[in-house]
C-alpha cells in the first residue's frame, strides 16, 4: 500500500521498465528525469485532465479537435498512458486511491485496513493520498493527484476536509465514500457506507438515563458538519427523554483534549454522566475526574465512542459504543467493486453495539 501527501511532486508512473524514461523523460546527460504525467499533457492541451483520459480511452463525447489536440500533445511529450489513466473514463480499474485527512486515528486507520484486506482479495493495488487540510487549494490537489493515480477513488469523509474531498471528485471517476451518517434521504441512491453513529450515541445516551442520571454531558469530536451525528443523537435523546440539554463541549480527538475538557467537567458537582466523541477523549476525562477527586463511576460514569482496542484495558475499563471500522472498509470497497465490475456486492450490516464495562453505573445517592 502506497501513502502519499500532496506535497509529493511525482508524477503517475509509466508503462515502462524502471530507469528507461522516454525521450521526454531523460535530462540532457541521458539521466531519467520525472515521468510525464496527465497532468501534464491536460496543463500542455489547454485542457482537463478529465479530458485526456477521455481521449484516451476513445471516449466519443470528445470534440475531433480537441482529440487531434491531445492526441498531438501526447506524442509530442511522449506521454505513456499508465492503468489508472485508462481507467478514469470507464475502463477497468485495478488500483484505488483511498482520500483521508488522517491515516493515524483508530477510526481512520481500521477502515483503510478492512479497504487493503479487501482490495488485496480482489487483486487491487491501494495507494493513500492524504488531504491536509479543508483549504479549497490543499482538496483540489489532492483530488487531482489521487484521480491522476488511480482509477478508482474511496473518500474518507468523516470530517470537513474529507467532506470537501468527496465534493471535489470529478464526474466519471469510479467513487465509494464512508460518511457520518446521512440526515433524511440524503444518502439515499448514493455510493456511500457508514455506521448509524447517530443511533448509537442515542443507545447510549439512553443507557445512562436509565442508570438514573438526569442529565448526560457530552465531549464532542470534530465533525464533517456544523453538528455531528454523534453530537445530534446525544441531544435527540435527552429531548425525547424530556432530560436538560447542556451545553456541549467541543474538543479534538486526542486524549489530552479529553483531560482539558474533563478539567472544566470535574469542576462541576452537577455533572455525574459524561458521553465522549470517542475512546480516547473518554481517557482524558476519566484522568481529569480521578484527579479531581471524582470516582469512575462512583461519581461520574463515562461513556466513550468507537471500542479502541485498550478500552477494555483502561483503569476502570471503559463502556463504549463499538463501531466496526474495518469492516467499513471491507463494505466500502465491495460497493466500489461492484460499480466497477457490474456484479452485485454483498455489504454486511453494520450495527454499532454498546459495550458496558466498568466505568459506567448508577448517579451518586441522591442523584446529581
Amino acid at each position: 500500500m502506497v501513502v502519499t501527501g500532496h506535497t509529493s511532486s511525482e508524477g503517475a508512473p509509466g508503462e515502462g521498465a524502471p530507469g528507461q524514461g522516454t525521450p521526454a523523460e531523460r535530462g540532457p546527460g541521458g539521466e531519467t528525469a520525472r515521468s510525464v504525467s496527465i497532468r501534464d499533457v491536460a496543463a500542455a492541451a489547454g485542457v482537463s485532465y478529465q479530458t485526456v483520459s477521455r481521449v484516451i480511452n476513445g471516449h466519443p463525447s470528445v470534440k475531433g479537435s480537441t482529440r487531434d489536440r491531445v492526441l498531438g500533445t501526447i506524442a509530442e511529450l511522449g506521454f505513456r498512458p499508465n492503468r489508472a489513466a485508462r481507467a478514469l473514463a470507464g475502463g477497468t480499474a485495478q488500483s484505488v486511491t483511498v482520500l483521508t485527512s488522517n491515516t493515524t486515528l483508530y477510526g481512520y486507520a481500521a477502515v483503510l485496513e478492512g479497504v487493503e484486506e479487501a482490495a488485496r482479495t480482489a487483486d487491487f493495488a491501494v495507494g493513500v493520498r492524504v488531504v491536509e487540510s479543508a483549504e479549497p487549494d490543499a482538496v483540489r490537489d489532492a483530488v487531482a493527484r489521487a484521480t491522476e493515480a488511480a482509477g478508482a477513488l474511496i473518500v474518507l469523509a468523516f470530517d470537513r476536509a474529507g467532506a470537501a474531498a468527496l465534493a471535489a471528485v470529478p464526474d466519471g471517476v469510479h467513487l465509494v465514500a464512508t460518511v457520518e451518517t446521512p440526515v433524511g434521504e440524503a444518502g439515499a441512491g448514493r455510493p456511500w457506507v457508514w455506521i448509524n453513529d447517530r443511533e448509537a450515541a442515542v443507545t447510549a445516551t439512553r443507557y445512562l438515563l436509565g442508570l438514573g442520571h438526569r442529565t448526560v454531558h457530552h465531549v464532542a469530536i470534530p465533525s464533517s458538519a456544523e453538528t455531528g451525528q454523534r453530537l445530534a443523537g446525544w441531544q435527540s435523546a435527552l429531548a425525547a427523554a424530556d432530560a436538560g440539554i447542556p451545553p456541549a463541549i467541543q474538543a479534538g480527538w486526542d486524549s489530552r483534549s479529553g483531560y482539558q475538557a474533563g478539567r472544566a467537567l470535574a469542576a462541576d458537582p452537577a455533572v455525574t454522566a459524561v458521553l465522549c466523541g470517542n475512546d480516547d477523549l473518554a481517557l482524558g476525562v476519566t484522568r481529569a475526574m480521578i484527579e479531581a477527586g471524582r470516582a469512575v463511576p462512583g461519581d461520574v460514569s463515562i461513556v466513550g465512542f468507537d471500542d479502541t482496542p485498550q478500552s477494555a484495558y483502561f483503569v476502570p475499563a471503559l463502556t463504549t459504543v463499538r463501531l466496526d471500522f474495518t469492516e467499513l472498509g471491507r463494505a466500502a470497497f465491495a460497493l466500489l467493486h461492484e460499480r466497477i465490475s457490474g456484479r452485485p456486492a454483498t455489504v454486511a450490516r453494520l450495527d454499532p453495539e454498546l459495550i458496558i464495562r466498568e466505568s459506567s453505573g448508577p448517579p451518586p445517592t441522591g442523584g446529581a
